[in-house]
């Protein structure tokens, strides 16, 4: 019974993973001899109106970084329509199981250009290539139709190039690292994050647990040095009923801040700065939660928070970084989907945006969402 809890909860709030990600299920089959052949994906309209900033992406999604902080004038009433984030994806499995897949969408700084989302190979459980990152996970994610998503979901929800090993819940991986840089100081990259993640489910629950750790770095040519940054994350969804759950996710790093997703800026706050020759890392936390009610025939109603923060006092302090630079995200939202015909997804949202700085200043944004979603 709470497996079949369970089933209907991650129903209930498929938009998460439907209206996020093309899904191979639905795909279109090839004839193509002995090898497993498949095409899919989706095209993606997403409408928008800012009712009191202009701060749409590509995607029409929010961008904190375009928030007015203090007592700056804003631009009232701004509307956005694009399909950026249409995708396509070609999975093709051997007849000796060898699983390679290659991705493309066109959210690329509007450029419409294809951007490379996934590139990889698999097999026995072996995965090189770029994937997403082993330090992520979708089980505590909300289902908002904003493209970014809520501050503080799990790990960095980005794709990476790596080395994956998975056997049953537990995969490990050598990743090439996300980095924010070290204020100060000109930061390289000295070695890869390595990653391990248990992800699983158990009754009317499924979890999600990971640890990371990589080298952050710097050097200017008179002074260099690095520390040991590192993060951890816990993440989880229960089904209360069998048309109600609930999700979410908490996060901690330190000297990794582009692992606590939405951290500061847009997507992430410095890793570290150069105090006096020595590097001194910085620590952030976030923390997303989210509820979904099923109303059956394809509908739901979800709402949800979350918040990511970034500890710059210190680094204020120290003068390598101004009172006015962002440190923390904020993002509440509620929306309706549906699906009026099979394989095709509809919403709209409404979505409140906040940021501030370490030295005070706050600015918000209201928007409205309209999305459109039809699978292949």
């Amino acid at each position: 019974m709470q497996s079949n809890k369970l089933r209907m909860a991650i129903r209930a709030t498929a938009a998460a993973t439907v209206l996020g990600m093309a899904s191979q299920a639905g795909a279109v089959s090839l004839e193509a001899g002995d090898y497993d052949v498949n095409l899919y994906g989706f095209a993606r309209v997403v409408a928008t109106y800012d009712i009191d900033e202009d701060i749409a992406n590509g995607g029409q999604a929010g961008n904190f970084s375009k928030i007015t902080t203090g007592s700056g004038d804003t631009a009232d009433g701004h509307f956005g329509m694009d399909a950026n984030t249409s995708r396509i994806g070609l999975s093709v499995t051997s007849p000796q199981d060898v699983k390679v897949v290659v991705e493309f969408d066109f959210d690329n700084n509007d450029s419409l250009e294809p951007r490379l989302r996934h590139a990889y190979g698999e097999y026995q459980g072996v995965m090189i290539g770029r994937n997403w990152s082993n330090y992520n996970s979708f089980v505590g994610n909300g289902a908002t139709l904003d493209f970014d998503a809520l501050p503080g979901t799990a790990g960095n929800q980005s794709r990476t190039e790596q080395i994956r090993y998975t056997t049953g819940a537990v995969s490990i991986s050598l990743e090439q690292p996300f980095e924010s840089g070290v204020e100060g100081g000109v930061d390289k990259t000295s070695s890869p994050a390595l990653t391990a993640r248990i992800e699983d489910s158990q009754g009317g629950m499924s979890y999600s647990a990971a640890v990371m750790a990589k080298q952050t770095s710097f050097d200017d040519g008179s002074d260099d040095d690095s520390a040991f940054g590192y993060g951890a994350f816990l993440a989880g969804k229960i089904a209360l009923t069998e048309m109600i759950s609930i999700q979410g996710a908490i996060n901690y790093t330190d000297g990794a801040n582009a692992y606590v997703y939405r951290a500061g800026g847009n997507f992430g706050q410095i890793d570290a700065y150069n105090d006096g020759g020595d590097i001194e890392t910085v620590e952030s936390y976030g923390g997303a939660l989210s509820a979904s009610m099923g109303l059956g025939e394809g509908r739901s109603v979800n709402l949800g928070y979350g918040m990511a923060t970034v500890d710059l006092d210190d680094a204020v302090d120290a003068g390598a970084l101004a009172a006015n630079t962002t440190d923390t995200n904020t993002m509440a939202f509620i929306n309706y989907q549906w699906s009026p015909i099979g394989k095709v997804k509809m919403g709209v949202e409404y979505a409140y945006l906040e940021t501030e700085t370490q030295g005070g200043d706050d600015g918000d944004a209201n928007r409205l969402m309209f999305l459109a979603q039809y699978n292949f």
